[in-house]
C-alpha cells in the first residue's frame, strides 16, 4: 500500500471491496491516481467506499507458466477481467478461485471473494456466482 491505495488495502484486509470515489464527480476509479480519469480534477479528494463486488466476466486467461518464482506453486490459475455492476466500465482483474477447470464463459456472473495471503493482507479475487 501507498498513500493513494491504503484505503483499498485496509478494506481488503477486512474482506471488503472498497473503491476510490472522486469527491468532485462522484465516479469510481481503480486504481486511484493523482488525477480523476473521469472529470480530470487534479484534486479528486478520493474516498474509499465499500461496493458490492458483483460483476460480469469480460474476458480471461489461464496462466500456465510462472515467470516469478513466488507464483510457481500457483500455476495454472485463471485471471478474469470483470466489469463491476456498481459502474459501467469499472473493471478489475483478479484470480478466479473456481480454478482452471471451471466452465467459464463471457458474460458469466461473479462475486468478489478474498485470498488471505498472510495475516492482515488479503487480495480481492472472484468466484462464479453459482459457486459462491
Amino acid at each position: 500500500p501507498d498513500a493513494q491505495s491504503a484505503g483499498y488495502w485496509a478494506a481488503a484486509a477486512d474482506h471488503v471491496l472498497a473503491l476510490a470515489r472522486c469527491g468532485r464527480c462522484d465516479r469510481f476509479t481503480h486504481p486511484p491516481g493523482v488525477v480523476c480519469p473521469h472529470c480530470l480534477s487534479t484534486d479528486p479528494a478520493f474516498t474509499f467506499v465499500p461496493v458490492d463486488g458483483r460483476g460480469t466476466v469480460r474476458s480471461w486467461t489461464v496462466v500456465r507458466d510462472s515467470f516469478l518464482p513466488g507464483f510457481a506453486a500457483d500455476v495454472p490459475f485463471v485471471l478474469v477481467d470483470v466489469e463491476l455492476d456498481v459502474q459501467a466500465d469499472l473493471r478489475l482483474v483478479g484470480r478466479l478461485v473456481d480454478g482452471p477447470e471451471a466452465s467459464l464463459h463471457q458474460g458469466d456472473r461473479v462475486v468478489t471473494v478474498f485470498d488471505d495471503l498472510v495475516p492482515g493482507v488479503a487480495v480481492p479475487a472472484f468466484a462464479l456466482e453459482a459457486a459462491s
